[in-house]
């Protein structure tokens, strides 16, 4: 089974203030039947009140990100499923639920993750 990243950038999420609350219910919702099935591995948005740091190799760092890449925001789902098929379907109830495309992509495979 792979591992698959299933995210949003924050700009993408057009949610009128009256919906937000049941938008972030549907959202749990997805989330506890992926935990059902067994599929959940994590999930979460970036908490965007905290700015990046970028570290070196020996330990040093800075505030900030990258200054060539742009902002890393949104939220993140990252479940283990047999297909393709299966996550594009699995992307496509978070998408509902959050009322915006998702982004779908697959981690490469690493014997000890």
């Amino acid at each position: 089974m792979a591992k698959y990243l299933i995210s949003f950038p924050s700009v993408a999420m057009v949610v009128p203030d009256d919906e937000f609350a049941q938008v972030g219910e549907d959202a749990r919702a997805v989330i506890i039947e992926a935990k059902a099935a067994g599929v959940y591995v994590f999930a979460g948005g970036i908490n965007e009140s905290v700015p990046p740091v970028l570290v070196a190799a020996d330990g040093s760092f800075k505030e900030g990100g990258y200054e060539w890449a742009p902002p890393l925001n949104g939220g993140f789902t990252v479940l283990e499923l047999p297909t393709r098929e299966d996550a594009v379907a699995w992307a496509a109830r978070i998408a509902k639920a959050c009322r915006c495309e998702q982004e779908l992509r697959v981690f490469q495979f690493d014997p000890i993750s």
